[in-house]
C-alpha cells in the first residue's frame, strides 16, 4: 500500500493506493485507488523512456516524504494514451519514499517538461514487437 497524504491532483480525498505490477519484465503498472477501486491510474518509471528526466526534490519535500536520502525515492508519471501515442505526465511526477510507502505527486516549477510529454507511438511499438 502507497499512501499519498495529499492525495493525487484532481483526487484529494484519495490517498491509499496499491500498485500493481503485470508481470516481472514490465514497464507500466497499475496504481489501484483502495478507497475507490474504480480509480487506477498507468504509472511508469520516466527513466525508461526519457534518460535526461530528473526531479530536484528539495529539503522540505524530503522531509516530507521522510527521506533521508534520495536512493531511496522512486518516480513515476502517469501514463495517458492520446490517440496511437503514450504520453506522460513528467510536469507532476510522483515521488514515492520505497521504505515507508509515503508518496507526494509534484508539480514542477521548472517549463522543461510537459503534462503530455511523448513516451511512445503504440503502431511503431506493434510494428517493431511484430518484426
Amino acid at each position: 500500500m502507497i499512501t499519498f497524504p495529499k492525495g493525487l491532483l484532481g483526487f484529494g480525498r484519495f490517498t491509499r493506493y496499491c500498485l500493481f505490477q503485470p508481470n516481472d519484465d514490465a514497464c507500466f503498472f497499475w496504481l489501484q485507488c483502495v478507497e475507490e477501486p474504480g480509480l487506477a491510474f498507468v504509472i511508469t518509471d520516466p527513466g525508461l523512456f526519457v534518460p535526461d528526466y530528473s526531479v530536484p526534490i528539495r529539503s522540505e519535500q524530503m522531509t516530507d516524504l521522510g527521506l533521508a536520502k534520495l536512493e531511496d525515492a522512486q518516480v513515476f508519471v502517469i501514463v495517458n494514451k492520446v490517440d496511437e501515442t503514450l504520453t506522460g505526465n513528467l510536469q507532476g511526477p510522483l515521488v514515492i519514499n520505497t521504505l515507508t510507502r509515503v508518496g507526494e505527486q509534484f508539480v514542477l516549477a521548472e517549463k522543461k517538461w510537459t503534462t503530455r510529454h511523448e513516451l511512445m507511438h503504440l503502431k511503431e511499438q506493434a510494428r517493431a514487437a511484430s518484426a
